[in-house]
């Protein structure tokens, strides 16, 4: 009799761990946040952006139904995407294109790459059929949003994985500085960058960028109570960007949890997550 209410705890107990895992790499969840600006039009004032990050081949049901479903009922005015779609171990480019392709059709929707678009060797073949599904993919590159009579700017970077360069932190943080110096000009206006790396936030709030939108550090895999994440590629163990909102100078930079994994295949009290960003003058 003993041994049968053991094995019953640890059966409930096993169901219970799988309920919450499943939950807690499942579940997306949908964090709102207002940016306000006095360099933003007033045509702009209110609108709506919803940022993809790190999706990593992960599927949210048939055909990405369920991510979808929650982007539609945003009613985003535009759509930023900041790399990973697809990962380098795992590649499933349809994966990644039933995403984008119901995501393009509610709105404009803009992507950048991550470092495994870059390690995965198929990326001129997903940039190709991104572009078929009319996505806008930015490559050191920029582009005018315009709304009424007014225009914002918007600014892509592609991941510094493509420029093979060397380990060093330093080699990254100058190349991003070149391009980056390269692409803004001494208008005064209201500027987001698209970049994978938030780890990069210095080189972004050196320059005139009013708005970041990143992703990479996956909120540090696990996170704990009143700590935060525990672990992100490029920034190590307690990393300072892993979510939210971070201040730097006049530079706002949204940090993505992101939606799926790639080496460590569960994330713990660290759920999917859709960003929105709502601009207000």
């Amino acid at each position: 009799m003993i041994v049968k209410t053991r094995r019953k705890k640890i059966v409930f107990i096993i169901v219970m761990l799988i309920g919450f895992f499943t939950w807690q790499n499942d579940a997306i969840t949908v964090n709102e946040r207002v940016i306000k600006n006095e360099k933003v039009p007033e045509a702009f004032d209110g609108y709506k952006i919803v940022q993809i990050s790190d999706l990593h081949n992960k599927e949210f049901g048939d055909k990405q139904s369920k991510l979808l479903a929650k982007i539609k009922r945003i009613q985003p005015d535009i759509i930023v995407v900041t790399g990973d779609l697809i990962d380098s171990k795992t590649t499933n480019i349809d994966v990644a294109l039933d995403l984008m392709k119901g995501a393009s059709e509610m709105a404009p929707t803009y992507y950048v790459s991550g470092n495994h678009e870059a390690w995965s060797g198929v990326y001129d073949s997903l940039k190709h059929k991104l572009e078929e599904t009319d996505v806008i993919v930015l490559e050191d590159s920029k582009v005018e949003v315009s709304k009424e009579n007014s225009s914002i700017e918007l600014i892509g970077l592609s991941d510094i994985a493509f420029a093979n360069l060397n380990s060093s932190t330093s080699s990254g943080v100058e190349y991003t500085k070149d391009i980056v110096s390269k692409l803004i000009d001494t208008t005064n206006t209201f500027r987001i960058l698209l970049s994978h790396r938030p780890e990069l936030f210095h080189v972004y709030s050196a320059s005139e960028v009013d708005l970041v939108f990143s992703g990479h550090a996956h909120g540090g895999q696990f996170r704990l109570p009143f700590i935060g994440g525990v672990v992100a590629p490029d920034q190590g163990i307690f990393p300072e960007f892993t979510e939210g909102i971070h201040m730097k100078n006049n530079t706002a930079m949204i940090v993505s949890r992101g939606l799926g994994n790639s080496i460590i295949p569960i994330r713990i009290f660290n759920r999917p997550e859709l960003v929105v960003v709502t601009l207000a003058k």
